[in-house]
């Protein structure tokens, strides 16, 4: 069985993963999520999880890295994950009756034999979000639960409180959970086909 490393620790991507039916090891890098602002969202994206990914390659051998970034954009303004719960509420505070993107970037890297040459290959999906009026006492409730901390724009959609949020999407559900699962298995039969567990071959 070809060796499969998800470069994450994020549980909502190992869950859609193995939903699907692949095995898999995962790991997270331990790489910067640094970026230059002034790039594009989507190219932002893309960069963050070939930088992980490639992270993770470098221990590894005979073996496809997946790697994964997921970005929020509202208004032009890049929302990452929280470093308070302050922010957390003000975040969420702001998006409010508004539309917002929601970006996830992808990177495949086949490491071949000799642990040094690799193969990559990147895409993105969109989804755009719309958030209701969501009352205060919600919002507050929320964030004391704790569960926007490690999530980009502070909300998941997939949260018993979250998917109150959310009035309605445009693209794919996934998307929003952190991993796009119809842009991956599109890519993944152009570029690694071998790697597909035998019910999606």
């Amino acid at each position: 069985m070809k060796k499969i490393v998800l470069a994450s620790g994020s549980p909502r991507r190992k869950k859609i993963l193995h939903q699907l039916g692949f095995n898999f090891e995962s790991s997270s890098s331990s790489v910067e999520e640094t970026y230059d602002p002034n790039d594009e969202p989507l190219e932002i994206v893309q960069y963050l999880a070939l930088r992980k990914a490639k992270d993770i390659a470098k221990k590894h051998q005979e073996a496809l890295i997946i790697g994964a970034d997921t970005l929020v954009v509202h208004k032009s303004n890049i929302l990452e994950k929280p470093a308070s719960k302050n922010e957390a509420v003000e975040m969420l505070e702001s998006l409010k009756n508004s539309t917002h993107e929601v970006l996830t970037g992808v990177a495949l890297v086949k490491v071949y034999d000799s642990g040094n040459k690799m193969e990559d290959h990147t895409f993105f999906e969109s989804t755009e979000v719309q958030f209701g009026d969501i009352p205060q006492n919600l919002i507050t409730n929320y964030v004391k639960m704790g569960s926007p901390m490690d999530k980009a724009g502070s909300y998941g959609i997939q949260d018993d409180l979250g998917a109150l949020f959310v009035e309605g999407i445009k693209g794919d559900y996934y998307n929003v959970v952190g991993f796009p699962i119809y842009a991956f298995y599109k890519n993944m039969r152009v570029f690694a086909p071998e790697y597909l567990p035998a019910n999606l071959a």
